[in-house]
């Protein structure tokens, strides 16, 4: 597993919940590619969920992957709270289901076969695999929105 791949994710919401789109930069070597989705009816969290599971699911074998990512609630998910979320049986510590469970479930599945190293970046920032990663979201949204 010596491949190092190199990801920026963000997703997009135009209201929250409303028309959304997610975005995804992947890095290897000297190559890039780049990938975008959209959700008529959806949240700015799920988005940012799909741009990752989108990202890892594009990866044709188990890779070192550098995730960054500019949501702190895909950080703090997938550092601090899903040991526990699925230790109570997807629920909070409040024990209410975990929202969005049906993509923590994916990402899980997702990140268990691979290497991954988690980085936080600001958005909006000029960090340039970030900036393209909203863009591409955004793209997303406009394309399916003026058809």
């Amino acid at each position: 597993m010596n491949t190092q791949v190199v990801m920026y994710t963000d997703g997009a919401c135009r209201g929250n919940p409303g028309p959304g789109g997610w975005g995804v930069v992947l890095n290897y070597q000297d190559n890039r590619k780049t990938l975008r989705g959209y959700a008529a009816e959806t949240t700015n969290n799920r988005m940012e969920l799909t741009a990752v599971i989108e990202g890892l699911r594009a990866l044709n074998r188990s890779c070192r992957v550098e995730i960054n990512t500019d949501s702190k609630y895909v950080m703090q998910g997938i550092n601090e709270w899903i040991a526990n979320w699925k230790r109570n049986g997807w629920k909070t510590a409040a024990r209410k289901p975990v929202k969005n469970f049906d993509l923590w479930q994916q990402l899980d599945e997702e990140v268990a076969a691979h290497n991954v190293d988690w980085k936080w970046v600001k958005g909006h920032s000029g960090i340039e695999g970030n900036e393209l990663a909203d863009q591409l979201a955004n793209q997303a949204i406009d394309a399916e929105l003026s058809v």
